[in-house]
């Protein structure tokens, strides 16, 4: 019985095009970030909202879990790129404006 298996440049290109699509949907990728002592500078000099007053001014429930934070010029704006998981268990992204 013979089998239809993809050919190997097939199925490279295709790895290849997938590892390029899923490249290209970090926010990394298409924003400057900054590191962890820029965010802590720009908090204290006054540039960025703090992390709490942003998610606060949002109204993330308080009770959801931070995954990940970055700091993130989108367009001339820093914002904040916000990992959350929810009470109820939801993972979502949020982009939120730091100032």
């Amino acid at each position: 019985m013979k089998t239809n298996a993809p050919k190997p440049s097939a199925s490279i290109a295709l790895a290849l095009a997938l590892a390029l699509a899923l490249a290209g949907t970090g926010q990394s990728q298409a924003q400057a970030c900054l590191d962890k002592r820029q965010i802590q500078e720009a908090v204290s000099s006054g540039q960025i909202l703090s992390l709490d007053a942003v998610l606060v001014q949002a109204g993330v429930d308080p009770h959801s879990e931070i995954l990940s934070v970055d700091v993130c010029d989108e367009g001339g704006r820093l914002v904040y790129v916000i990992g959350v998981l929810s009470s109820d268990g939801q993972a979502q992204n949020l982009t939120l404006g730091a100032q």
